[in-house]
């Protein structure tokens, strides 16, 4: 008989892997705090001083610290949690950055409670028991964005599994939601593609994550294994989008460009490309890289950290270039 893959609960709350953050040559700061788990950190940052690359990797629904209201307060925790998590992506991340001495950001506060890659207010207001939406929200019905869809600030639904939640929540919890996770996360990620920009000259962020396995886009056209978003040209350069898709194309790997995934508002938020911030998605499939239950690392981890170790290597080169380039201009100008 196949291992029973569904999650297990305990007094604690969700019992999902906690993250093992890095401890190689590097330095590690912790910030925010996860409403619910005393002394639980919103997120772990590790660098290595000086940096040794452009580069930094940020995992923004790598989260399995749940609290135990959190949990009570769901449906369907068992099948929700695991869903609306990255599975394990955060390996990946924290194998490629120890091999390349990347800048590495690492959320634990879960998904569930707030989505990092989402607007502070895209919020569907309806879930907020004693609230209404802010004078001027444009999102019709007090719906913006993302929400409208059920994935919004704090996901509402999935498909399959309908509400998420037995009951609203207090105007006061998503608030502290967003003073302890959401803006000390994003404080932190601007904070360091600043001072790797500063250094370099140039600094590229890879919003890493991963997806369900997509569906062939024709007939006899197998689906893509990887995804690169750059918000069709706003968010990066175009010579580094082609570094990647040379490198899938070399290693025989099937990649798409800006879709279904062009990338949301972590790179909205933080791309910058007049001033030497570039930023990529990247979306795996996570059969790629876990077991037939989409639970554990499978037998292709080893080759998809490779190819994401790789993957940094190459680009550190041209984010290098680039801000050699225009600490150049910028020494000209002067």
């Amino acid at each position: 008989m196949q291992e029973d893959a569904t999650p297990r609960f305990d007094s604690s709350g969700f019992d999902s892997p906690r993250i093992d953050f890095p401890r190689f040559d590097s330095s590690i700061e912790t910030g925010g705090a996860v409403p619910g788990l005393a002394g639980t950190p919103a997120y772990a940052l590790t660098r290595c001083e000086p940096s040794p690359i452009p580069v930094m990797i940020a995992v923004p629904h790598a989260g399995r610290s749940y609290p135990p209201m959190l949990v009570e307060g769901m449906r369907h925790p068992a099948f929700a949690a695991p869903r609306l998590e990255d599975r394990l992506v955060d390996l990946v991340a924290i194998e490629a950055a120890r091999r390349t001495g990347a800048t590495l950001l690492l959320a634990q506060a879960p998904r569930a409670m707030i989505d990092l890659n989402r607007s502070s207010d895209d919020v569907d207001w309806d879930m907020v028991s004693d609230s209404r939406p802010p004078a001027g929200d444009c999102g019709g019905g007090g719906v913006m964005r993302r929400a409208r869809s059920g994935l919004g600030l704090v996901p509402r639904r999935l498909p399959g599994l309908g509400e998420l939640w037995k009951r609203r929540m207090k105007r006061g919890e998503l608030d502290r939601r967003i003073a302890d996770i959401h803006e000390p996360y994003h404080a932190a990620l601007a904070a360091e593609l600043a001072g790797l920009s500063d250094r370099w000259g140039a600094a590229l962020l890879i919003d890493l994550h991963s997806m369900p396995p997509l569906a062939a886009r024709s007939a006899g056209e197998p689906a893509p294994q990887y995804v690169v978003g750059d918000r069709f040209g706003a968010a990066c350069d175009g010579a580094l989008v082609s570094t990647v898709f040379a490198l899938f194309a070399q290693a025989g790997l099937r990649a798409a460009h800006n879709r279904p995934y062009a990338g949301g508002y972590v790179l909205e938020r933080h791309a910058r490309r007049r001033d030497g911030i570039h930023c990529l998605q990247l979306e795996i499939d996570r059969t790629c890289y876990l077991d037939s239950r989409l639970a554990e690392p499978g037998a292709g981890f080893d080759a998809v950290v490779e190819i994401v170790t790789t993957l940094v290597r190459r680009v550190a080169d041209d984010v290098a270039a680039i801000g050699r380039n225009r600490q150049s201009w910028r020494t000209a100008a002067e």
